[in-house]
């Protein structure tokens, strides 16, 4: 394996500016990520009371019902040190794993875990947030594979029309084992595909939800890490969380101003934040039917959906906080707060949506007398093997030049300087040409009479129309002329810059472990990586 660093040219403004540490930008934050901010965050951390017991509990339960190696138990039990930390990220719970940025996500908590328990000489814990009360079924329901030159689209064909929290669908075992077929059907067979096939069946065999393949998939990659799962739709975290719920409920209009006027500040900063914010907002969901219902506040204070589906006062939430507490979920804004009163939180690690963001939420963390904890941009991959460096240089490009800009424009420019001159130049010189010499019959015919002068220049429309006829003919027999040749710069596309984005946004890691087996996410994680570069090639 080879990892090599390049630059992404395109970013997030408000990425760059925080990983470039802009004066403007640091003031929405508590921590920069420095040793010594690291350690203040300890201080704090040790300051604070957590539950480490019963969490502890509720996670070494959860994480049996998926057969979670011994690594991630012995790190259960080390959560119940009072001197132990956690590193933590999460992502909902894709087929699959889903797109390969959960991989690289997972990947990024267990190495900086490791990275920071040498540095702090403490037990530091890798945690994976399942966003398990998500409801959001389309944004998990399929993959994309490669098919030719292009991405396919494949969907389980099991049908959720209400909005029920990820963790409480049944996965369909007929639809899904149908799916996972098809899915199968466009890799190659390799040395790894039987077992791979078989394990992931077995993944399927066991699993009652789609948190429960996820995890199950998610514990059969990373067997020796010791990362923990946490399904945050779990009845038994809910059960933990009820005080939290309360003081959230009791603070919400100091929370919400904060969060509504820091996304205004970043606004007139010039940062454009993905994040719908309302004046109104209450930032919980209640569960009515297995169905979330986003909260807001009336003009009377009272908690309403969006339909007036239902309407509670803050005392009655609160009573439904106590009791419960089953009954409500985190929003965007509250389940970092959740996360961090859960869990003692060194550090969190997220992609570039995600700190974003959080960017409008440091003093939502001090209402509830606490700081925001430091945010590590995650690490980011693209997966190649020499068949395609090989390809891209034969065509005289890098490959890091089509993962941030494609393939087309260097496709058109290889295929027009098959000609000498190139077909473009030759016609674009042709109408320069004909225009000059048909010039002195339009000034005649103008002189002659309006009419003839705009026959003159309709006559001269009509030969650059044949003119265009023709060159867009001989492109097209180039083109056909040059097939084997395009597809593979169509391959390069769909290899490197899919869909117009980066690999890890689109591929599943399912084509790459059919090919080399699980081993290379296991040698990923021992590479000495920095967290300072924007993205990494990895040749494997």
């Amino acid at each position: 394996m080879r990892i090599d660093p390049i630059k992404i040219e395109q970013q997030n403004k408000l990425i760059y500016d925080y990983k470039n540490k802009k004066s403007d930008l640091q003031s929405f934050f508590d921590y920069e990520e420095t040793e010594r901010s690291l350690k203040d965050r300890v201080n704090e951390l040790m300051n604070r009371s957590f539950q480490r017991k019963r969490l502890a509990e509720v996670l070494k339960t959860m994480n049996k019902t998926w057969d979670a190696p011994e690594s991630t138990m012995h790190n259960i039990d080390r959560l119940k040190d009072p001197e132990s930390v956690v590193v933590i990220g999460g992502q909902q719970a894709g087929l699959l794993t889903g797109p390969m940025y959960t991989i690289h996500k997972i990947i990024s908590i267990v190495t900086y875990a490791k990275q920071q328990e040498k540095l702090l000489t403490r037990p530091v814990i890798p945690v994976f947030w399942i966003a398990g009360e998500d409801h959001d079924f389309a944004e998990i329901n399929h993959v994309y594979m490669p098919e030719k030159t292009e991405m396919k689209k494949l969907h389980i064909q099991q049908t959720i029309l209400e909005k029920y929290p990820v963790s409480d669908i049944e996965l369909n075992k007929e639809h899904a084992t149908r799916w996972l077929d098809t899915v199968f059907t466009h890799l190659n067979e390799t040395k790894h595909t039987k077992s791979l096939y078989e394990e992931m069946n077995r993944c399927l065999d066991k699993s009652n939800t789609y948190v429960d393949f996820f995890a199950n998939v998610l514990f059969y990659l990373f067997q020796n890490e010791g990362i923990v799962l946490a399904d945050s739709g779990n009845q038994d975290i809910r059960q933990l969380e009820a005080n939290y719920f309360v003081q959230m409920i009791e603070n919400q209009q100091e929370i919400n101003h904060h969060v509504y006027q820091a996304h205004k500040k970043l606004l007139y900063l010039g940062y454009t934040i993905d994040l719908d914010v309302a004046e109104n907002a209450g930032h919980l969901f209640y569960h009515k039917n297995h169905e979330r219902i986003l909260l807001f506040r009336d003009e009377q204070g009272n908690w309403v959906g969006k339909q007036k589906e239902v309407m509670f006062t803050t005392e009655e939430l609160v009573h439904i906080a106590k009791n419960k507490p089953h009954l409500l979920s985190n929003n965007v804004v509250t389940r970092p707060l959740m996360q961090d009163l859960l869990f003692p939180t060194l550090a969190f690690i997220g992609g570039p949506g995600e700190i974003s963001y959080w960017s409008v939420l440091k003093n939502a963390f001090h209402i509830l007398q606490m700081n925001m904890p430091p945010l590590i941009p995650r690490l980011s991959f693209t997966m190649v093997n020499q068949q395609i460096v090989d390809k891209a240089e034969k065509y005289g490009i890098t490959v890091t030049d089509v993962v941030n800009h494609g393939v087309d424009f260097y496709k058109q420019k290889w295929l027009q300087s098959q000609f000498h001159p190139p077909i473009e130049h030759m016609f674009h010189q042709l109408k320069k040409t004909v225009d000059a010499s048909h010039k002195p019959i339009r000034s005649i015919a103008q002189q002659m009479r309006d009419d003839l002068g705009g026959l003159a220049e309709k006559n001269l429309e009509r030969i650059n129309r044949e003119i265009e006829f023709l060159q867009k003919r001989i492109s097209l027999s180039m083109e056909e002329k040059y097939t084997t040749d395009l597809a593979a710069f169509d391959e390069l596309n769909q290899y490197l810059h899919p869909l117009g984005g980066l690999q890890e946004r689109v591929w599943n890691p399912l084509p790459w472990m059919n090919q080399y087996g699980i081993s290379f996410i296991r040698q990923l994680i021992e590479q000495d990586i920095t967290f300072t570069n924007d993205h990494y090639l990895v040749q494997l």
